[in-house]
């Protein structure tokens, strides 16, 4: 399941496995959300996003989520996705980083590719019909799967971005839970 993948419009190479701890591997589970069929859960304090399925079951992905002081929790819809998203910063991380200005929406954005943030697919997350600018995404940074430490979005490998990429519909609905309540 994570193979070297030549047939993408950029090829992605295999996962090295032994930089990701084997509980974020993606696994079909028991549903631990209590959600109706079709709705994500991302469950940061565990790290773990489950795509809730039929007859109590669920597709789980190990996921890397935002460093402290980028984190975003609520509900919200999976409106839009794209295969090899550009990446355009939004203008506070440009602030942040002034060196990222050359990515900037006015200057065309990062084009697709193996080294684009949004790897190689992303869904979008939109709440009360507004993008909230956080994004489901691939990472080729796979050893960072279980980690906090990107700019507030939820990465995954991008061999799983693929796969939940391909099985959810638009649109979809998002929770994202922290805290003691993260899993009902």
């Amino acid at each position: 399941m994570y193979r070297a993948m030549p047939e993408e419009d950029f090829p992605i190479p295999a996962v090295d496995l032994r930089r990701v701890d084997r509980q974020f591997y993606r696994q079909f589970v028991d549903d631990p959300t209590g959600e109706r069929p079709g709705t994500v859960v991302v469950d940061t304090q565990s790290f773990f996003l489950y795509l809730v399925l039929p007859d109590g079951k669920a597709m789980r992905y190990g996921v890397g989520l935002g460093r402290a002081g980028f984190t975003w929790s609520g509900e919200g819809v999976i409106q839009w996705k794209r295969p090899w998203p550009v990446w355009t910063p939004p203008a506070e991380m440009i602030a942040r980083q002034p060196e990222l200005e050359e990515f900037s929406a006015e200057n065309g954005g990062q084009p697709p590719g193996l080294d684009n943030p949004l790897g190689a697919r992303a869904l979008y997350i939109f709440q009360n019909g507004q993008d909230t600018l956080y994004r489901l995404h691939g990472s080729p940074e796979y050893w960072t799967i279980g980690r906090a430490v990107s700019s507030g979005c939820v990465r995954l490998i991008n061999q799983d971005i693929i796969d939940l990429y391909d099985r959810v519909s638009i649109p979809s609905p998002i929770i994202v839970r922290s805290g003691p309540r993260a899993i009902a």
